[in-house]
């Protein structure tokens, strides 16, 4: 009888701790998928630098649109973009939006001017911690994706006063994927596997910084 009583007591128990453990076992199911910004920069009346028969806001919309498929297909994340489109948004609206859905990051893209070379990218001044994290996982892996095509340079991680990286409340990012007024650059700019490892390198490097 005590025997019995034993066993069903730990049985019990068993089962007790089996509910206590559930909730937690089944808690990232639950989890509410994380919220990623992506900016193409320009859009509509505003084409960004244009040169060599190319436009920047087209450039940018293409690598966020592919970077948005890529997030989507691979990982449960949530993505909102700024535009989808060829529509003009203001920097206020995109900052905004943002801000107002709760994004966990936000990721501007544009494409360079000035006659230089290569990739870089930009964070808030005096930043540093979480959004100098993203910085760095987005950077590199944008580079080693571009690298997988074509030599690139490395112009390095930066900080500047911009607007979307300023008036962002989440950990934000801005990268410059090349020189459009470069010729070596506008060509590979024309080049749909480029287009497509650049991309592929923005939407790693923020699985990377999300753990997913």
């Amino acid at each position: 009888m005590n025997g019995n009583s034993h066993l069903r007591r730990r049985t019990l128990l068993a089962a007790a701790a089996g509910v206590v453990a559930a909730p937690f076992a089944a808690g990232p199911a639950f989890a509410a998928a994380p919220k990623v910004y992506i900016d193409p920069g320009h859009g509509g009346t505003d084409p960004g630098a244009v040169a060599n028969g190319l436009q920047e806001k087209t450039l940018t919309l293409n690598i966020a649109l592919q970077t948005r498929d890529i997030l989507k297909a691979s990982y449960s994340v949530d993505v909102r973009m700024s535009r989808t489109t060829d529509i003009t948004r203001s920097l206020a609206y995109r900052t905004d939006d943002a801000n107002a859905w709760g994004a966990a990051i936000f990721v501007s893209i544009h494409i360079n001017a000035g006659g230089g070379t290569g990739f870089e990218s930009y964070r808030y001044p005096g930043t540093t911690g979480t959004t100098q994290r993203l910085h760095s996982l987005i950077h590199s892996n944008v580079l080693s994706n571009m690298r997988s095509v074509a030599s690139v340079t490395d112009r390095g991680q930066k900080t500047s006063n911009l607007h979307v990286l300023r008036e962002s409340n989440m950990p934000a990012v801005l990268t410059e994927n090349l020189f459009i007024d470069t010729v070596a650059n506008a060509n590979l700019l024309k080049r749909a596997d480029f287009i497509t490892a650049t991309a592929r390198g923005h939407a790693r490097g923020i699985a990377a910084f999300l753990g997913l």
